[in-house]
């Protein structure tokens, strides 16, 4: 069986964001540390074993070559890079590995081509020797430096940006690295406690310790974390963990969306899809700092708390009032374990958010409720003027069920739900959307248009094939605005770029989107483990096969689809996007097609010019894109690790996050309200708390000045030549 991922779940698969970015919208190896280390079973000799990985090997460079959109050759060329992004993956910020040793097996550096042709494996098993002899190297090393304190007054920094690092020299330079690397961790965990000392200074319960007995309290926590992360690496049986790794830095060449799934996390990805999650909603990956998460599922409490972001790191977990356990170190399961709990429990997570300040928020554990998934709407009132939203989180659709939702069928519904408010302009919201059933979206575009081209597809060896909607019918025919972000993705990019093609409507958002314009299957790899599910008993590789084009010729890869009012937000500065990607596909173009355009492009320019100096002029936008070019040169500079200067930096940011928040938010809410049909659903469901979490979302709703911006945008467009149709 071959199942086709044309991007629904890209932002909850791929790794998207830098940090992914990712956002960006980045591939997700679910089953890597930036600590891995175990004895391979080359190294004992199992025959077995090293004659299937051999054969895996084999197949994943066979199917690459044969099969992928836009192979790159595996040469010597490859074979470096292979080698080179390796030692990046086992060892991100050099701090294990020393010059010496890639040196010594630099020997393989031309090989690994013809490994994946069928020649003996050999780099992954000599690596590995190497890096079981620096493991307690490291170990022994962090002990050592944690074992005496930190002076805190010496001014000095510290650079996260370890991929412009060469590897260390000696012994002495991977010392000092370690000690600014763990200096910091413990210098965040003492400003922790000094805050939370002056915090509690009138509090009687409350034991005051001294600045010399915090230090050696947060040393404390950063040594038991420290152990706790190698003390589990160093025992666990995870046999294939490396090798696993090493596989998909070799798919990851490709591009970054094609990826190999072992046995395990094949299944764990069809449970994504299925749609069905339990826990907070939230996919998560191991990092050494902590747990990072890389997509919130659409209905889940992590969702809909409105706290988390892509790329957050949970650094602690805490059931209801007891104390909060650190997990750095921890894996994805073993976190896991702690953060799922009984339905209706309390869950406490402190984030790490990606501009290194710290945020604890509560959850209540719940079942993800579907139709908190689906497309919703509301009405806006601006004057005597009605315009209606629509959200939509996913293009998703139940293949399994045909009675089953898909969201080209739901937004039919809720554009007749708003034609029976009279609303006199829709906006929909695809913003944050990452994509989803392509089908879908060609029959979502022709809701709004009579039929025509959608969208053009390409493997690797034919021409375009062009999609159509065939239904000469709309549901909507009046003036129409899109809301689109970084995080809007493939099918996203496809709806909002046919919208403009067709010059049906107006796009607004952030500079363009996120620039997917590839379509991925999953290869099912060696024999079947039953009848039903098409799981493997050696995985499954997810494969780029196919790009989109828009109607107009111009590929989304890369550049993504530029709105035609542009609006400041805070992720523009973060490398989220494909283009972030150095392994992404290239952008390029095919012959555009005929199509018959809505209107007149003239008739859109004058509201858009008029958009875009209304966004240029608005102060509240000028100090946002002001702050958020500030933040994201703040990252790229390196951390102070005196105290005082730390916590110069952390007070910085914390105000102009908090200066932001607050104009993101309007202080005169805008008047809305769901229809008429859905008010049992919004306030009388039998379900209090579904109940409420609508009433939350519409709340929610009132405040968000880019909603605010989008329907007066909307509004300008109510009784302009705009609404006419060509014939």
């Amino acid at each position: 069986m071959i199942s086709f991922i044309f991007g629904r779940y890209m932002k909850k698969i791929v790794d998207f964001m830098k940090s992914r970015k990712g956002l960006g919208l980045i591939a997700v190896i679910l089953f890597t540390s930036l600590f891995v280390a175990y004895r391979t079973s080359f190294a004992n000799g199992d025959e077995k074993m090293v004659e299937q990985r051999q054969k895996l090997l084999t197949l994943v460079g066979s199917i690459l070559s044969s099969q992928h959109f836009s192979p790159k050759k595996i040469d010597d060329q490859f074979s470096k890079a292979v080698f080179k992004k390796y030692f990046e993956q086992l060892d991100g910020d050099k701090s294990i590995f020393l010059q010496s040793d890639i040196q010594s097996l630099k020997k393989y550096e031309l090989l690994l081509d013809d490994e994946l042709k069928g020649a003996p494996i050999q780099f992954e098993p000599a690596v590995s020797i190497i890096y079981d002899k620096r493991f307690p190297e490291a170990q022994a090393l962090y002990r050592e430096i944690l074992s005496k304190p930190f002076n805190f007054s010496v001014v000095e920094t510290y650079h996260s940006e370890t991929e412009k690092l060469q590897y260390p020299k000696n012994a002495d330079e991977r010392r000092e690295r370690w000690r600014k690397r763990l200096k910091l961790s413990v210098l965040e965990r003492y400003a922790d406690l000094l805050e939370t000392r002056e915090k509690n200074k009138g509090n009687k319960d409350f034991e005051i310790k001294s600045d010399a007995e915090l230090e050696a309290e947060a040393r404390d926590r950063v040594l038991k974390t420290m152990d706790r992360m190698y003390d589990r690496i160093k025992n666990s049986r995870k046999e294939d963990q490396r090798f696993h790794l090493y596989i998909n830095t070799i798919t990851e060449l490709m591009d970054p969306h094609t990826n190999y799934f072992p046995p395990v996390e094949k299944r764990y990805f069809d449970e994504q899809m299925s749609g069905r999650f339990f826990g907070i909603g939230a996919q998560l990956r191991e990092e050494d700092a902590g747990i990072k998460i890389v997509s919130l599922v659409t209905g889940g409490p992590a969702w809909k708390s409105n706290q988390f972001v892509v790329g957050d790191i949970i650094v602690k977990v805490g059931q209801g009032e007891e104390e909060m356990t650190d997990i750095t170190g921890y894996s994805v399961d073993e976190a896991v374990k702690l953060i799922r709990g009984a339905k209706g429990t309390t869950v406490k997570l402190t984030l790490k958010k990606q501009d290194g300040t710290f945020k604890t928020v509560s959850l209540v554990r719940d079942e993800i409720v579907q139709d908190e998934a689906f497309a919703r709407s509301a009405v806006i009132q601006k004057g005597n003027e009605k315009i209606g939203y629509i959200y939509l989180p996913d293009f998703y659709a139940d293949f399994e069920d045909p009675k089953g939702h898909r969201c080209s069928e739901d937004v039919a519904r809720e554009l007749e739900k708003l034609k029976e408010e009279k609303v006199d302009a829709v906006v929909v919201d695809l913003r944050n959307n990452g994509g989803g059933s392509l089908y879908e979206v060609i029959q979502m575009v022709g809701l709004f248009i009579p039929h025509g081209p959608v969208v053009q597809v390409k493997d690797k060896d034919g021409r375009p094939t062009v999609l159509n909607d065939k239904d000469v019918s709309t549901v909507w025919d009046g003036p129409l605005v899109v809301m689109i972000n970084e995080l809007s993705a493939s099918a996203s990019e496809i709806f909002a770029g046919a919208i403009q093609d067709y010059n049906r409507g107006i796009i607004i958002g952030s500079s363009s989107t996120f620039g997917k314009g590839t379509v991925q299957r999953n290869i099912p790899i060696g024999k079947p483990l039953d009848l039903f599910s098409g799981r493997t008993d050696m995985g499954a590789l997810k494969l780029t096969f196919q790009k989109f084009y828009r109607i107009s010729g111009a590929s989304n890869q890369l550049k993504g689809v530029v709105p035609d009012i542009i609006v400041p937000d805070t992720y523009e500065y973060l490398k989220i996007r494909e283009k972030d990607y150095p392994e992404c596909l290239a952008w390029d173009e095919v012959t555009p097609v005929k199509y018959q355009e809505w209107g007149e492009r003239s008739a859109l320019n004058e509201l858009i010019e008029r958009g875009n100096k209304a966004i240029a002029s608005d102060p509240v936008f000028s100090v946002v894109s002001s702050n958020i070019k500030w933040l994201a040169d703040h990252l790229e500079k390196p951390i102070e690790l005196s105290l005082t200067k730390y916590q110069e930096q952390q007070k910085s940011i914390r105000s102009t996050i908090a200066q932001n928040n607050g104009l993101l938010k309007l202080k005169d809410e805008m008047i809305a309200e769901c229809t008429e049909v859905d008010k049992d659903k919004f306030y009388n469901n039998p379900d209090k708390a579904k109940g409420e979490r609508y009433q939350a979302w519409l709340q929610a709703l009132k405040t968000d000045i880019y909603v605010y911006q989008s329907s007066l945008v909307a509004k300008s467009m109510i009784g302009s030549k705009v609404s006419t149709v060509n014939r």
